[in-house]
């Protein structure tokens, strides 16, 4: 068996846990691991609404995907319709 060292090799490994990590470091603000599991588990359906696969999009394709996304947020939160604060 060939034994390969490189600190390059677990790269994709480590990569494949980015979203987790992203987790964690938002959870460093928080007191106690219950207040950052209810945060972590609302907050992982409404990550991905903002985060589109922008690998498979075309700027043009994005950026329109992008304003209907934030048109739906705006409806889902109440936000269209109310005056803008100055």
């Amino acid at each position: 068996v060939e034994h390969r060292q490189s600190k390059y090799l677990n790269n994709r490994a480590e990569n494949s846990h980015q979203p987790t990590r992203q987790r964690e470091h938002a959870m460093k603000g928080f007191r106690s691991v219950g207040g950052a599991q209810r945060f972590l588990s609302a907050f992982s359906g409404i990550s991905p609404h903002f985060r589109p696969r922008r690998h498979l999009m075309t700027t043009s394709n994005y950026r329109t995907e992008m304003t209907v996304r934030f048109a739906i947020w705006d409806q889902v939160t109440g936000v269209a319709g109310r005056p803008a604060a100055a």
